[in-house]
């Protein structure tokens, strides 16, 4: 199991203290706890994308490029880069800047986004989202792939033998696809042979479940390399104590005012709201990684039971003393992490993944690690 840390950077009043951090208090967080995860040995980071809402992370390719100047091994990932608004090209560009920075260690996770408030504001119509995101996909991978790329679509204008610039660090970077609870975007990753990250966020086990089988039938489906039909899954909030007991009576009332502010029309997308209520209930049922070391290793197993997974990820209480956080992400480091690597190991950036020696801080073994995946998928379908 490989694990990476998400923030998405909200913006909250804390609703039991009525405690408020500075926006550049907030933006030097991120990047603290980004070097601190690499320190402690996790395997990613990642940012998310908000346009609407009590979010700071409308810049996220700004903060991803001084992680990537601040940090030298861990990867660096987005939780999700929402790609339906955005102009494909600009994308290009964008990362394969935070790219060459970090000099191979980024990998995008892409999505339609859950903030229907955001759609207007980027000129989307309710509705487009999910045909935008598919055709701008289409066209970041010819930029990536290809030079003098001419194109014509629905959701932005031609192009005529554009070759984006700067190229990225060594072929295309990894292209996750990001889903909180439809189908439609593991029918584009398996369509392509990319990996799944489920969003595993909101809704009961069994609901992401038949959606990551769902992703693995089809990418079989498609002829393409099983072996590299990688998943990921999130999680709620981390929150690490001595006991299950102690971790569910200090944070139980901030997480349950958070899931009543979520829910409220307008904070979320209709059908995607936290079905899990009380504190209790998300450590019994949810997804939250709320407990003793002991109680999150079952938890984040008890996961993997279902899903069979690569990478977990999590938030930390962002909402907390930033110490506070740092101290979490260390225990879980030394107290939980390594249980669960031992008893879930995965390929996922190993020497058997083509993109497990595609950064320089791993050996840039391979030059283009898009074009080995490739040739592995047409192998596949040749022997079908």
């Amino acid at each position: 199991m490989r694990f990476q840390v998400l923030d998405i950077l909200p913006h909250l009043t804390n609703p039991v203290t009525g405690r408020e951090i500075r926006p550049d208090e907030r933006f030097a967080q991120a990047l603290t706890a980004a070097r601190y995860a690499e320190q402690f040995g996790y395997d990613g980071v990642a940012l998310g994308e908000r346009h609407a809402g009590a979010f700071l992370s409308s810049g996220v390719t700004v903060l991803l490029g001084a992680i990537a100047a601040t940090t030298s091994r861990v990867r660096i990932q987005t939780g999700v880069s929402v790609l339906s608004i955005h102009d494909p090209l600009r994308v290009a560009e964008d990362y394969a800047t935070v790219d060459q920075l970090s000099r191979g260690r980024l990998e995008l996770v892409i999505g339609k986004g859950n903030e229907l408030r955001q759609l207007p504001m980027f000129n989307v119509e309710n509705g487009e989202q999910w045909d935008a995101l598919a055709e701008k996909y289409e066209l970041l991978r010819r930029l990536w792939r290809e030079e003098s790329v001419t194109w014509q679509g629905r959701f932005r204008g031609p192009l005529h033998e554009v070759t984006s610039l700067p190229r990225p660090y060594a072929g295309a970077p990894r292209v996750w696809h990001g889903s909180a609870t439809t189908q439609t975007s593991a029918e584009l990753a398996a369509r392509w042979g990319d990996p799944l990250f489920s969003a595993n966020a909101i809704q009961p086990r069994d609901n992401y479940t038949v959606l990551i089988e769902h992703y693995r039938r089809r990418y079989a489906e498609h002829g393409h390399d099983p072996r590299l039909a990688y998943v990921a899954a999130g999680a709620g909030f981390l929150y690490l104590a001595d006991t299950t007991q102690q971790a569910r009576e200090a944070f139980g009332p901030t997480y349950e005012r958070l899931v009543a502010y979520f829910n409220q029309p307008g904070n979320h997308t209709p059908g995607n709201e936290m079905t899990f209520a009380t504190i209790d209930d998300a450590v019994a049922r949810g997804p939250v990684l709320v407990g003793s070391p002991q109680q999150i290793a079952e938890k984040i197993l008890w996961f993997h039971e279902a899903y069979r997974h690569d990478l977990q990820s999590f938030s930390l209480p962002t909402m907390i003393p930033h110490e506070q956080q740092l101290h979490m992400l260390e225990r879980l480091a030394a107290e939980v992490i390594p249980v669960v690597r031992k008893a879930a190991p995965t390929t996922l950036w190993s020497d058997q993944d083509p993109y497990g020696g595609r950064p320089a801080a791993h050996g840039r073994t391979v030059a283009d690690a898009a074009a080995e995946v490739e040739k592995r998928n047409r192998g596949s379908r040749t022997h079908m």
